[in-house]
């Protein structure tokens, strides 16, 4: 876990794929930051320190957290509000058709994944995100997503009905592991969002592990 920013209000971090954001059974982000800042603040008791949104476990990327709860509270309200810009990077498996677009689906949640469903499904929700391939071959596609809606699992769901699932992401049917078990080619590059007191516009961006370009390689053998 990389420490990006922080000030009396606000921790972002990189977080690495494989690490869960939050869990009391196993090391988690949460974890890792409540000790890091008892140590950065000569902390003697329980630090309030709590993640604003989630990733996945397999997921890296930057994650957001807050110090108090007066800020957690005004960031999980700007995060309703759709006050924050969350951009991802993905190496999918297979040639999009298309160079940009944007997905739209209903989504329901089952047991520990998400499918696609139809809108009149009482448990489905709509999902929508925006994408443009980056770099391409016939084997994988490098895309920039735009998240529009946060719903569970979307990127990986949306893009594995289309037929190409995230490179290492067997729930959604990839065919290329590599010998990066516990890790998917997802990963949230760059977030904006108003500061919770203060309401200045803060942007991070964080570049996806160099594993990638291994994965790239090794695709253009496995495949």
């Amino acid at each position: 876990m990389q420490i990006l920013y922080y000030d009396n209000h606000v921790v972002v971090v990189n977080k690495a794929a494989g690490l869960a954001t939050q869990s009391e059974e196993e090391d988690s982000v949460e974890q890792q930051a409540r000790l890091w800042a008892k140590k950065q603040f000569c902390k003697r008791g329980d630090v309030f320190l709590y993640a604003v949104h989630r990733l996945d476990k397999p997921v890296s990327g930057i994650l957001l957290l807050g110090k108090t709860s007066k800020a957690l509270e005004r960031l999980h309200a700007s995060f309703r509000a759709q006050q924050m810009k969350k951009t991802y990077i993905a190496l999918l498996e297979g040639a999009l058709s298309e160079k940009k677009g944007v997905l739209e689906d209903y989504l329901v949640q089952e047991a520990f994944c998400a499918s696609v469903a139809h809108e009149k499904n009482p448990q489905a929700k709509r999902c929508r995100l925006s994408f443009q391939v980056l770099e391409q071959t016939s084997l994988y596609s490098l895309v920039e997503i735009d998240l529009e809606t946060g719903r569970y699992h979307q990127i990986r769901c949306q893009f594995a009905h289309r037929g190409h699932p995230i490179v290492g992401d067997l729930k959604y049917g990839a065919k290329f592991i590599g010998k990066y078990s516990g890790e998917i080619a997802l990963h949230h590059q760059k977030m904006q969002f108003p500061h919770p007191i203060t309401k200045e516009i803060l942007s991070f961006e964080a570049q996806p592990p160099r594993e990638w370009k291994g994965w790239a390689q090794e695709l253009s053998v496995f495949l």
